[in-house]
């Protein structure tokens, strides 16, 4: 994705890192499921829940060795524990490769997300220019 830099706006961006998501190698996959750390719950979260949580956790990455990767976006705060917890545990009941091909999914979903993050923060007031970075092509 950095060799095609820089891109005309945030969709050709988001376009083709949905686009890489798909060609990725067993390897690379494998790569980016050991960088990724298991989603968490807010601190402000019920602590029976994230006791819950910490034993789905570690029970998840025993069995499909790496980390539970899901995307909560679209689902409000108060919602997010029990989306959480029903989706680790459903998915634990999946065999290795299609929980493989799930994962895959989600981490694209996630990419996705703080992709759209990204270029919210860069196009903002808030942050540096897209265009000073390269990241996009200059306007005009």
């Amino acid at each position: 994705m950095a060799t095609h830099r820089p891109y005309p706006d945030p969709d050709a961006l988001l376009a083709a890192a949905d686009e890489a998501s798909y060609d990725l190698s067993q390897a690379d996959l494998t790569e980016a499921l050991a960088a990724e750390s298991s989603a968490e719950l807010d601190h402000g979260a019920p602590y029976a829940a994230l006791l819950a949580l910490d034993a789905a956790h570690a029970e998840y990455e025993r069995k499909f060795g790496h980390a539970f990767v899901i995307s909560l976006a679209g689902h409000p705060r108060e919602e997010q524990a029990d989306q959480l917890l029903g989706a680790i545990r459903r998915r634990m009941t999946h065999e290795v490769d299609e929980e493989r091909s799930i994962s895959a999914d989600e981490l694209r979903c996630v990419a996705q997300d703080r992709l759209w993050d990204l270029t919210r923060w860069l196009t903002s007031t808030d942050g540096p220019s897209a265009t000073e970075i390269g990241l996009f092509a200059p306007v005009g």
